[in-house]
């Protein structure tokens, strides 16, 4: 960040790296209320890994590499059996028949995905993080036609970033339910020099809404008029039980790659016997830092990136938590009788050079955006400066390619408000505009009854949507957007 004696807007304070994302003491802690109990845990495990001298990817989607190629990710039917003790499937949408698949490829290469819609709703795909073009963006009936059943669409685009991105439904009004149904993937853009780890590992974390008998709970009005949206009371890891689990050698190095691909679950993670540094949030890469009392806030749509170093020592063991009642364990890692040769210090990422070194706060445009809850009769309708997100609205700002841009989220509801901003990635503001956090985000939470100042240079030409991640929200209106000319 640039420092300088004159005074505001010219003005930017140093920063502690452990204050990410907590504007305010409990901000983002999931009230009890909120909590499920009794969500299931079983142990999976993973073969032993030997000490590999390039990344190891560990993905779910094998076989689904992009690497420059043209792979084709069907949409239909794939019941499954989610919890082990379930008497039923749970009727899910998957691509290519698989949960939770993961598409790897180099930064600089293009990316032609072929979708194809064999389930009975339109749906299509949003890169959640991703800064490329509009007409890729997926956002269905604002950058594209929705992809009917029965019809197959290509997205074509060359990632500009290396780094984690979500890939989700984007249709405003229908994104919910293929989302709970399981059609969520991720897109890893790796960097020209990645860190040297043992293994690299995709994590999605999702919950599921379901029955006694694992079958999933019905998609009813009640779902959606929930103003907490749909909280799933079974928790998985790669659409599989918790705790994952990971092997690596005495002394060695994962990369873990964390995201919330929940349609409402806001949690924070707590690290157990671990020693975490972030090296990257939102798919950008940050200064390494260690998280504050190894714990982070986890709101859907975000992504971490962390290095950890295991013991020296065998069956050391080391765990991450979602903070959900007492605790509910997603992750454990192992160290194995296999040792490595030491490893270089954590370093952080290369800096992304793409990305600005100010925003100038004193020529920005500036815009409000007032978050309210109106629901009634037992409908949910959320507004946006009085009104619910509409295809045929006029944008809430629209503004020339290259201008800085600063927007108040003002939440005026008891709920907190994750919110994401497509195609573009935003510094979060000191609360006096005096400076901003170290790092770059696409998706923050706004706590209930507070005010959170984001400032960006809007650098992508198009129609970009600034939606609520928490889908049931996103359905009932909770989204607006800005153009860019």
């Amino acid at each position: 960040m640039k420092e300088s004696n004159q005074t505001w807007p010219f003005t930017f304070k140093p920063v502690r790296h452990d204050a990410i994302l907590i504007p305010e003491k409990g901000s983002f802690m999931i009230t009890r209320r909120a909590a499920i109990a009794g969500l299931a845990t079983t142990l999976t495990s993973l073969p032993r890994s030997g000490f590999a001298q390039a990344p190891q990817p560990q993905d779910a989607g094998k076989g689904l590499s992009g690497n420059g190629l043209t792979p084709t990710w069907t949409a239909k039917a794939a019941p499954r059996r989610l919890r082990p003790d379930a008497s039923q499937d749970a009727e899910l949408w998957c691509f290519n028949g698989e949960i939770s698949p993961t598409l790897r490829l180099k930064q600089g290469v293009e990316l032609r995905l072929n979708v194809r819609n064999e389930t009975p709703k339109p749906i299509s795909l949003h890169f959640h993080g991703v800064r490329g073009p509009n007409a890729m963006d997926g956002v269905g009936g604002l950058t594209q036609d929705p992809v009917q059943p029965g019809q197959t669409f290509q997205y074509a685009l060359t990632p500009p970033d290396a780094g984690t991105y979500i890939i989700r439904p984007g249709i405003p009004g229908g994104s919910a339910e293929p989302l709970e149904r399981g059609l969520t993937g991720l897109l890893i853009v790796e960097e020209p020099n990645p860190p040297q780890v043992d293994q690299d590992v995709a994590l999605m974390i999702d919950d599921w809404s379901l029955n006694e008998d694992g079958s999933l709970a019905p998609f009813d009005a009640s779902s959606g008029a929930n103003p907490a949206g749909r909280l799933g009371n079974w928790l998985s890891v790669n659409g599989k039980a918790t705790p994952h689990r990971v092997e690596a050698p005495q002394g060695g190095r994962v990369r873990l790659r964390l995201a919330n691909v929940c349609n409402a679950r806001i949690m924070r993670l707590r690290f157990d016997g671990l020693k975490p540094y972030v090296i990257g949030i939102d798919g950008q890469p940050t200064d390494t830092f260690e998280p504050l009392k190894a714990s982070l806030p986890f709101p859907p749509g975000t992504r971490y990136d962390l290095l950890v170093d295991l013991p020296a020592e065998a069956g050391a063991k080391g765990a991450i938590q979602a903070l959900i009642g007492n605790g509910i364990p997603l992750v454990d890692l192992v160290t194995t009788d296999q040792k490595r040769p030491a490893l270089p210090a954590i370093k952080p990422l290369e800096p992304n050079k793409r990305l600005p070194d100010v925003i100038k706060l004193q020529n920005a445009a500036r815009k409000d955006l007032v978050i309210k809850d109106a629901s009634k009769d037992g409908k949910a309708a959320w507004t946006v400066n009085g009104a619910a997100g509409a295809l045929t609205s006029a944008p809430l700002l629209k503004v020339k390619r290259g201008s800085p841009v600063v927007l108040a989220l003002v939440n005026q509801t008891p709920f907190a408000q994750p919110m994401h901003l497509h195609g573009h990635v935003f510094r979060l503001l000191h609360p006096l505009d005096d400076g901003w956090e170290p790092y770059f985000l696409d998706t923050v939470q706004v706590p209930e009854n507070k005010t959170v100042r984001i400032a960006v240079v809007a650098d992508n030409p198009g129609k970009w949507l600034l939606a609520s991640t928490v889908m049931e929200r996103f359905d009932s209106g909770l989204w607006t957007w800005i153009e860019v000319t």
